[in-house]
C-alpha cells in the first residue's frame, strides 16, 4: 500500500530525435513507480529542419500541459560516428530542452551509460534487458512500444531512482539546468 501522506514526483522522461522524440511520464511515490503515459511526437522527413523542430517543440508542450510532470529527465547524446545525425539530434534536444524549460521545469540530463546502470546494473545492459526492467519497475505485462518511448519512461525512472537519493542524502551532484 502506498502512504497517502508520502511526496509525489511526476517526471517526464525524453529520448531526443528528429524523426521521432520519445516520451514517457512515471510517478514516483513511496519507492513506487507508476506509468502516467507514454508516447512518441514524429515528424515528417518532409519537412524542413526548422518546421520539424517547431512540431517536435509542440508535441512535447502538449504532452506537459497534459501530465503537467513536476520535472524533466532528457537523455543525453549518445555522439556517433555520423556528425550530420549528431547535429540534427542535438537540435531536436534543444528544442526539448526549451519546450521543459519553458514550462518551468527543472531539467536532469542523464547518459545513456546512467540509466542502463540506474535500470539493470549493467552500463552496458542491451536494449532488450533496459525494456525487461521498465516492464518489470511499472508491472507491466509488456514493455512501452516503440523503442524511443520506453527509453523516454527509463529515463524518467532513473531520475525517480536518482531523487530517491537526492531525498535520503539531502543534495544532488549531478546536473539540473
Amino acid at each position: 500500500m502506498i502512504d497517502a501522506n508520502a511526496k509525489s514526483l511526476a517526471i517526464l522522461g525524453v529520448d531526443p530525435g528528429y524523426a521521432i522524440l520519445g516520451w514517457g511520464v512515471v510517478e514516483y511515490r513511496a519507492s513506487r513507480h507508476r506509468l502516467m503515459g507514454y508516447g512518441t511526437v514524429e515528424t515528417s522527413k518532409d519537412l524542413s529542419m526548422p518546421e520539424r523542430l517547431k512540431e517536435l517543440y509542440r508535441g512535447l508542450t502538449g504532452v506537459i500541459a497534459k501530465y503537467e510532470p513536476d520535472v524533466a529527465a532528457v537523455e543525453e547524446l549518445f555522439f556517433n560516428s555520423n556528425q550530420k545525425t549528431a547535429i540534427k539530434v542535438g537540435e531536436a534536444r534543444g528544442a526539448a530542452v526549451l519546450a521543459c524549460a519553458n514550462a518551468g521545469l527543472d531539467v536532469y540530463e542523464y547518459t545513456p551509460l546512467q540509466i542502463k546502470q540506474a535500470l539493470t546494473g549493467y552500463g552496458r545492459a542491451e536494449k532488450k534487458q533496459i525494456q525487461e526492467m521498465v516492464r518489470q519497475v511499472l508491472g507491466l505485462v509488456k514493455p512501452p512500444t516503440p523503442d524511443d518511448a520506453a527509453d523516454a519512461v527509463a529515463c524518467a525512472i532513473c531520475h525517480a531512482n536518482a531523487s530517491a537519493h537526492i531525498e535520503r542524502v539531502g543534495r544532488f551532484a549531478g546536473k539540473g539546468i
